[in-house]
């Protein structure tokens, strides 16, 4: 299999609509409505799809929760502008920034977290061009 990029992917929330505008408002992505009422935050080529607990849609994750969601975003907003921005919006910052792992390299990270208790890490790739120590998995 060859992959080339994560299309979507979704979160279990309470309320689609307060997701919908944290995602917009704070953190600036577009929102889609789709015909049967579900909603979902977009940007670039991905989106975030929103599923209200009780009314998921199967095929579904074994155990859907709210709160369960841990992934990273990549923006080429400095951190410094993203930690203003979500001062400002009354969203406190978790953690960072603090160094991590991205996929292909290393980046300076801060971690928030959504209406629903999502932990959302925003990151910025570090400019030094040091990539990471890949190693295969036999």
């Amino acid at each position: 299999m060859n992959f080339d990029h994560i299309d979507h992917f979704v979160l279990t929330v309470k309320n689609a609509d307060v997701s919908a505008k944290f995602y917009h408002d704070v953190l600036g992505m577009d929102i889609l409505e789709f015909e049967n009422g579900r909603k979902a935050a977009s940007f670039g080529n991905q989106k975030i799809n929103f599923q209200e607990v009780g009314h998921e849609i199967d095929p579904k994750a074994a155990v859907p929760t709210c709160g369960a969601g841990d992934f990273c975003i990549i923006t080429k907003t400095p951190l410094k502008q993203v930690v203003i921005s979500l001062d400002h919006a009354n969203i406190p910052v978790e953690l960072g920034p603090v160094s991590r792992s991205g996929a292909v390299g290393k980046v300076q990270s801060v971690y928030l977290r959504d209406p629903d208790y999502n932990l959302i890490e925003i990151s910025n790739y570090e400019s030094s061009g040091q990539g990471l120590e890949i190693k295969k998995w036999n």
